[in-house]
This record gives structure tokens, C-alpha cells and sequence, in this order.
């Protein structure tokens, strides 16, 4: 664990937060006592929490950045679009760092399936180091928390921004296209340049980590939420009910169809999670 003085001290939590059901989690803010010559250090306190994820287990983040790659491997907007609604849940902020910019010829459309969404997009390249400094900004001041899939550069990116944290780095495999693991565990790396704190996750656990019903998908979706007044029913779905102002604007393209197509996949989803939990 890390304290105000920057020095970093083994402890324990006490045996009583096991019998109170609490257990501490990285980001979390502690009273502590420090370790001594004969005698360990201890957690005491575990101060409030601003808001807390399960799965991972991470406590008081200011802001999640989803990394996506403009190149390979191709950008799962599924799961980018499973992390906005895990962030949403969970009351956090939410933006999508596009990596790997200098990887490809023309401008990605990517940004142009969230148009409307209000979702914050920077395009970055950990090579070129093209908007690292917009990125830095974002960061300045912050606990984040990265997430996205293998071998999109977020530990190149961490590198880029700070050379002395020198993270383990994947490569993309020939065979597969698919990235190695090298993040393993949920860790705290210090950004003393910028003041700030972010955490390397290994992957997230998102729809069994929420109680959210179908009908509640929808109030995440705040390109939806713009126009779900205008439908001609209080609890449209935006799925197959008529007058629905969701799929005309879909249908006109101020919506992304492809940012729909997701959400009915989603939706169906968690449909199917709801009838299964009463099997």
C-alpha cells in the first residue's frame, strides 16, 4: 500500500473485517499502522468508498478508460459497449482511448457509432506518441482504471506516458491474432508526473456483476434517452413498438446501426439471463 509521504508499506488487514464481512480492495483509502522491527503493519480503517467495482475488486475510481485499437485486433465495440454500461452502473465516468492510430490509413469511423452518446473518444498513438499530451490531461489528477482487450497497448500506453513504470508488453500471435495475457492481477501504478494513480486490470466480469433488468438497459443509452420522451409509449424498449422515435432516428442515421444492433443483442441478453434465474 502507498502513503502521503510516497513510501510504500507492507500491512494486514485486522482479523475483525473478516468477521464484519469487509475486505479491502485496491484504491481503497486506509488508517494503517506502519510496520515496525518485530511487528507487522495493519490495516485499521477502511474509509468510505466513493464507488467500488466486484469484478474486478477496485475502490474510488475516478474514471474508467476503455482502450480499443484502431488496427488489430478489431475493436470489440460489444464489450466496449458492456464497459459503458458496467461504468454507468457503477457511477463512474467513462472514455474511449482509440490506440494504435499510426496503424492505419484513413481516419477510423469508430468515434461515429457513439455520436449523440456524449462519450468522450481521444485518438492516440503509444509509437508516435500522437495525443498523449490530451490523454495526460485526461489523467492529470486521477485514479483510473484501464480496461479493454489483450493486446490493444494498454501497458504500451502506460509506458509512453511514464517510461519508468517499464510494464511487460504483449505480442499480437501470427496464428490467432489474438493478444497474450500479461496483466494478471489488478495493480496500483503511481504516475508521480501527473499526480495521478491507475490500475492495469486483468479483465472484467460486467453483466453477472449487475442487478439490472431489461427495462432498465435502456436509461443507459443516453443517445436514447434524448428522444424516449417522444415515444408513443412510456416503456418502450425501442424494439418492435410502433411510433418509436429510438428507431427512426436509427432509420435516419443519427443513431449508429450498429450501436442498436448491439443494444438489442444486449438486451436479448438479459432477457435470457432474467428467465434462466428462474429455471
Amino acid at each position: 500500500m502507498y502513503a502521503e509521504d510516497g513510501v510504500t508499506y507492507e500491512c494486514k488487514a485486522k482479523g475483525r473485517f473478516r468477521k464484519e464481512g469487509v475486505k479491502p480492495m485496491p484504491g481503497d483509502f486506509v488508517m494503517f499502522t506502519p510496520p515496525e522491527q518485530t511487528v507487522g503493519g495493519s490495516i485499521d480503517e477502511i474509509l468510505p468508498r466513493l464507488n467500488q467495482l466486484p469484478r474486478p475488486m477496485i475502490a474510488n475510481i475516478d474514471l474508467l478508460l476503455i482502450v480499443i485499437s484502431a488496427g488489430d485486433p478489431k475493436a470489440d465495440l460489444q464489450l466496449v459497449d458492456k464497459l459503458l454500461l458496467y461504468a454507468g452502473y457503477n457511477h463512474i465516468r467513462a472514455a474511449v482511448a482509440l490506440n494504435k492510430i499510426d496503424s492505419v490509413c484513413e481516419k477510423s469511423r469508430i468515434p461515429q457509432e457513439y455520436q449523440g452518446s456524449g462519450i468522450q473518444f481521444l485518438e492516440v498513438s503509444a509509437r508516435s506518441g500522437e495525443g498523449l499530451d490530451e490523454l495526460k490531461q485526461l489523467l492529470k489528477g486521477k485514479f483510473t482504471c484501464f480496461a479493454g482487450q489483450s493486446a490493444v497497448g494498454k501497458s504500451t500506453l502506460l509506458n509512453a506516458i511514464s517510461p519508468a513504470l517499464k510494464l511487460e508488453t504483449g505480442e499480437m500471435s501470427r496464428k490467432t491474432a489474438r493478444g497474450r495475457h500479461t496483466t494478471r492481477h489488478s495493480e496500483l501504478l503511481l504516475l508521480p508526473e501527473l499526480e495521478a494513480v491507475v490500475a492495469d486490470t486483468p479483465g472484467f466480469s460486467i453483466l453477472e456483476c449487475m442487478e439490472i433488468e431489461p427495462e432498465e438497459l435502456r436509461m443507459y443509452y443516453p443517445e436514447f434517452i434524448l428522444l424516449q420522451g417522444q415515444c408513443r409509449f412510456d416503456g418502450c424498449l425501442h424494439v418492435r413498438e410502433p411510433q418509436c422515435c429510438v428507431k427512426q432516428a436509427v432509420e435516419a442515421g443519427k443513431i449508429s446501426e450498429g450501436r442498436y444492433e448491439r443494444y438489442l443483442k444486449l438486451l436479448q441478453e438479459l432477457i435470457e439471463r432474467r428467465e434462466n434465474r428462474y429455471v
